[in-house]
């Protein structure tokens, strides 16, 4: 099967398919895409009416989105390395971490938009504020309640939070988030030596 994905080098949710493909050996031909929460790109717009990326198109272009469901699929296509989706009592606790770095992502990407895309007089700081106070929790909980199982193997919810933790480190450089999250330091720089994560690496 031949998979197809618009591709912006700068989405976190792009970096973690591709590093799944990675991961699995799926082979995946990248579509060039100028993906944009304000101006959609058309071409994205014609396969997923919210204009957002990733997203997935199949042989006979079906779509698939988002990055939840494409990387279920790419295991799913999986001819290299484990399972990213444990079939186990772990399965629901993989689904569940890869939807808490999703949410934490989520947040990061709306304190963003706020402060580069928004006018400046138009800016509200507590809604900013909102956003970034749902990273540092999120944060906090990974290192403590959720730590365990995301440190126990590399599976979809560990690439999730290794993608999350690049966007901060890509887009929000002055962030100290490590001397307050010393494990999450410590494997996220063990992960981020993975070849599936140094060539998939955020840019733009």
């Amino acid at each position: 099967m031949t998979l197809r994905i618009f591709f912006s080098p700068a989405s976190p949710f792009v970096r973690k398919a591709m590093v799944a493909a990675h991961e699995r050996g799926v082979e995946i031909e990248k579509l060039a895409s100028a993906a944009w929460p304000v101006k959609r790109d058309p071409n994205i717009v014609k396969h997923n009416s919210t204009g957002k990326v990733p997203c997935l198109l199949l042989e006979d272009d079906t779509p698939v989105f988002d990055s939840r469901v494409i990387s279920a699929l790419i295991d799913s296509q999986g001819r290299t390395g484990q399972t990213l989706y444990p079939q186990d009592d772990r399965r629901f606790t993989v689904l569940t971490l890869e939807a808490l770095a999703d949410s934490i992502l989520e947040a990061a990407l709306l304190h963003r938009y706020e402060n580069v895309l928004r006018p400046e007089d138009k800016r509200w700081d507590d809604w900013s504020r909102g956003q970034m106070e749902k990273v540092d929790s999120g944060l906090d909980d990974l290192e403590g309640r959720w730590f365990d199982a995301l440190s126990a193997e590399f599976h979809a919810g560990a690439i999730a939070v290794a993608c999350l933790l690049g966007y901060l480190d890509f887009r929000f450089a002055d962030k100290d988030w490590r001397s307050t999250h010393p494990k999450l330091a410590e494997w996220f720089e063990t992960v981020s030596k993975r070849p599936s994560m140094q060539e998939n690496f955020p840019a733009g």
